[in-house]
């Protein structure tokens, strides 16, 4: 039996997917045996997919990655990514298997946060990163950041009302503004336009905006990248409380708690 993170168990069960946890122990063994692979230690931290560093036949370390069975195949649209960025902005795909799940990927470094990298420059490379991903890619088959906003707004609303409202109705009133009227662009994962990206930083890190104005991020990110601050900030909202409420579901903790908490607070404030 293979060593399963307990987040990535929690998720599985709370998305329905207890069965592909079953299966899991069988599947990663035939990916390791077909793709000729040493299996090597897994990534605890992991929450989306079963992660481990594994070893290629002629020695190269390398990472894989089999992820939970979502609806919307969301296995294939991180390949068709990872596939057309070809490791520019993106970690390097070097195979895969849609059928699986199955990603194998270039190993990388200590992340920044492992290596102390301050707040701001994190920020910095991360929208540097993004913006290198940030491409036209007509007929590839992603969603559209209209498509994204619906099931965020969907999801959103079916987890608060099962989990016991766990934030303000003030904090998801304010998620189901925001999530109306994107427009179609390019961003990573996504046709959609690239504020999309940017929102998904002002999701992470929810305690460091309530140190002095909690609006500077969104602008900040919209100087540096010449985008639209008020579509950053609501893709921010959006994505702060359906993520908030989806760690609550399957107890990732204490990051729902503090998604939850911000999404409260920013709620009482309305002016960007």
């Amino acid at each position: 039996m293979i060593d399963i993170a307990a987040l990535v168990r929690n998720q599985a069960v709370a998305v329905g997917a207890s069965g592909w946890l079953d299966r899991l122990s069988g599947l990663v063994e035939d990916v390791v045996r077909d793709w000729n692979l040493t299996l090597g230690e897994v990534y605890h931290e992991a929450t989306e997919a079963f992660v481990a560093n594994v070893t290629l036949a002629d020695g190269t370390p390398a990472v894989l990655k089999v992820g939970i069975p979502h609806p919307g195949d969301r296995a294939n649209r991180e390949i068709t990514v990872l596939r057309l960025t070809g490791g520019d902005g993106c970690v390097r795909l070097l195979r895969h298997d849609i059928a699986r799940g199955a990603l194998l990927l270039e190993r990388l470094g200590p992340s920044m946060y492992e290596l102390g990298v301050p707040y701001r420059r994190r920020l910095e490379i991360l929208t540097d990163l993004a913006a290198r991903v940030w491409r036209p890619a007509p007929g590839c088959g992603l969603p559209t950041g209209a498509d994204r906003a619906r099931w965020l707004a969907e999801v959103l609303v079916a987890n608060w009302e099962e989990l016991g409202r766990p934030c303000s109705e003030q904090a998801v009133a304010q998620a189901l503004v925001c999530a109306d009227g994107f427009r179609l662009v390019d961003p990573d994962g996504l046709l959609a336009e690239p504020e999309y990206d940017l929102g998904v930083l002002m999701r992470e890190d929810p305690l460091e905006l309530l140190a002095g104005d909690p609006y500077a991020r969104a602008r900040w990110l919209a100087v540096r990248c010449g985008l639209d601050p008020v579509a950053i900030w609501e893709w921010g909202v959006l994505e702060r409380v359906a993520t908030g409420l989806l760690c609550t579901r399957f107890d990732f903790q204490p990051i729902g708690r503090h998604l939850l908490l911000v999404s409260d607070l920013l709620a009482r404030s309305t002016t960007l």
